[in-house]
């Protein structure tokens, strides 16, 4: 909760903007009926894409925002930056890529997602699972392997010409300071 000074100088409250919501898929935006869902981000809301329950694709699906899936596709979900969700009634029939994934409905392919997965209660996945982090509720469905990659962050190989340049070399004993003296 932040505490600020309000019009009159009383003490008012208000909810932390960073709270997640409390539903696992964002909802439709009721103002004007538009039909189009919105994620809340602090004070604004961004618009996201929804694939609705009377929809049905056939290919690809690639896209530069979050998208929310409540109908069905057959084939590659590819949204690398953004967040995907599978709502209730969605049913993808491929490989899925994205930044962060939640499963609600049902996943018949391989996810994969560069910062998280998750799998709500009702969430049903027949396919592979590679992420750094995966949360998966008590009542999900996963039939796969799972495999729980390092982030880009975290991960820091050692370059080549290091590695090599260690193993030529031959051990030599490390002496102390105050030894190399005498």
């Amino acid at each position: 909760m932040n505490l600020f000074k309000g019009k009159r100088g009383q003490t008012e409250s208000s909810e932390s903007s960073s709270v997640a919501p409390t539903t696992p898929y964002p909802t439709r935006a009721s103002a004007g009926g538009s039909g189009v869902a919105r994620k809340k981000m602090g004070e604004r809301e961004i618009p996201m894409a929804n694939i609705g329950k009377s929809i049905s694709i056939k290919g690809d699906v690639t896209g530069d925002e979050d998208t929310v899936i409540e109908g069905r596709v057959e084939g590659r979900v590819e949204l690398k930056n953004h967040h995907l969700t599978v709502g209730p009634n969605g049913d993808v029939r491929g490989e899925i890529n994205a930044k962060q994934c939640t499963i609600v409905g049902k996943v018949q392919g391989n996810v994969t997602a560069t910062e998280r997965i998750e799998v709500s209660e009702s969430g049903r996945i027949d396919g592979d699972l590679s992420s750094p982090r995966l949360l998966v509720q008590e009542g999900a469905q996963v039939n796969g392997t799972i495999v729980m990659t390092q982030g880009a962050a975290t991960q820091q190989p050692q370059p080549k010409a290091q590695a090599t340049a260690k193993k030529a070399e031959p051990s030599k004993p490390r002496i102390a300071p105050q030894q190399q003296a005498l």
